[in-house]
């Protein structure tokens, strides 16, 4: 899955904001959130409640990809991803792997969250045999100036890397 930063201006959340003020706007936008992800997504529940051996867990929300045939968790973080957070989800995934019926495809987690480190995503996501990937989100599109120089960065990567000329 490649990663990309979601734009999610449409909630009409601030910049502060809480994760229940996320999931709230995400529910009500959910139209517009399950386009933003892309084709193929259908809304499945939203705090799913999760019991292992008397403890309740509650994933975000639960999405099925009808292209891929799978389940799709995912995990809504205010923050900056961090190790923690890795191991959740595959808790997450791992539960789901069990829930899903024969003919589907093993599911996938994403944490969304509004920043994150490419390395410590990169330790935390390696080694696992599950399908987790880490996505920015962002609720407000950046300043010119700023949208201006990451296009920049960007297409001087794309350069060095011999996609673009």
């Amino acid at each position: 899955m490649k990663s990309k930063t979601l734009i999610l201006e449409f909630l009409g959340l601030k910049d502060e904001h809480s994760e229940s003020q996320l999931e709230e706007a995400l529910i009500r936008h959910r139209e517009h959130f399950l386009l933003e992800l892309g084709n193929g997504f259908t809304f499945v529940a939203r705090q799913k409640r999760i019991t292992l051996e008397g403890s309740h867990y509650r994933l975000d929300l639960l999405l099925y990809h009808r292209i891929l045939r799978c389940l799709v968790a995912i995990d809504l973080k205010i923050g900056e991803f961090s190790h923690a957070d890795a191991g959740q989800m595959n808790l997450y995934v791992n539960y789901q792997d069990k829930e899903k019926l024969h003919e589907e495809n093993d599911p996938v987690g994403i944490i969304l969250c509004t920043d994150k480190k490419k390395t410590v995503v990169e330790y935390a996501l390696g080694g696992m045999n599950n399908r987790i990937f880490a996505s920015k989100y962002r609720v407000q599109l950046p300043d010119p100036e700023i949208l201006k120089t990451e296009i920049e960065h960007e297409k001087q990567r794309l350069t060095e890397m011999k996609i673009i000329e």
